[in-house]
């Protein structure tokens, strides 16, 4: 498209050119055979005292050089002029490349636990809870928040296993004589399905239960572990408390075998 636009405009402008050319010449003459009848006419009002042969002959020659400096004018005042088409480059960078893909990140190795993270005694309420955030990553969660605090609604921990499961946990950091109680877990129980949506719930403390405590939690399927609970989780003696659960749901949701007795 460039290339037709510069071939036009050129012939417009060296079309242009000659035709001011040509109406200048042919002004010229028309001026000068305009003069030679003016000076004809006056010298026929005369009688003849005029000489006209010699001022007749200066108007021919002065025609005549006009018309030959026209006529030897450089070609380049009648020839159109193109433009120089500029050559198009085979890639146009006018394309927007297209954004560059984004590495994929790596998996996120969970850090190692050491012993110093798992020392439920020697932290106070607040690092009770981040103890046990410990004890879920080492244990293989995959995503670990610790959410205790001022509107927690009962969730200190939320956790993520490998299979998928949602672990909402609700630590208690008391003393030995400070038993959990059933109105502990009442509060608990509701909030943490209805509300933090809790595939297992769980209530781990460095103390133990009362009965109601344990009846309520048995009724309304929450874990609880207790300071012989939490060594033994910790010591990994036994499985973390999500397996557990696991197992017995898969227990309950296998079917019955089939009656192979023969009928008589």
């Amino acid at each position: 498209m460039a290339i037709s636009r510069g071939c036009r405009d050129g012939a417009g402008e060296g079309a242009a050119s000659v035709g001011r050319d040509v109406m200048l010449a042919v002004g010229l003459v028309g001026i000068c055979l305009g003069g030679l009848a003016v000076f004809v006419r006056t010298a026929a009002r005369a009688g003849g005292s005029v000489r006209v042969m010699p001022i007749v002959t200066v108007i021919i020659l002065v025609t005549a050089v006009a018309l030959a400096r026209w006529c030897l004018a450089p070609v380049r005042r009648r020839t159109p002029v193109y433009r120089t088409p500029v050559d198009l480059p085979a890639t146009t960078s006018l394309l927007v490349p297209p954004a560059p893909a984004e590495p994929v990140a790596d998996p996120v190795d969970m850090p190692e636990v050491g012993p110093e993270a798992l020392d439920h005694a020697g932290v106070d309420a607040d690092g009770f809870e981040h103890t046990i955030a410990a004890l879920c990553a080492r244990d293989g969660c995959l995503q670990v928040e610790v959410v205790g605090g001022a509107g927690d609604l009962g969730a200190d921990v939320i956790a993520t296993t490998a299979d998928g499961l949602r672990v909402v946990v609700q630590c208690k950091h008391y003393g030995e004589g400070n038993r959990v109680g059933s109105q502990d877990l009442q509060r608990f129980g509701g909030t943490c399905f209805a509300i933090h949506e809790a595939d297992v719930a769980v209530v781990v403390t460095t103390s133990s239960f009362t009965a109601p405590a344990e009846e309520y939690a048995a009724a309304c399927g929450i874990v609880c572990v207790d300071v012989d609970g939490l060594a033994a989780w910790t010591e990994s003696r036994t499985p973390p408390p999500w397996e557990t659960v696991a197992t017995e749901l898969s227990q309950q949701q296998a079917p019955a075998p089939a009656d192979t007795e023969a009928q008589v």
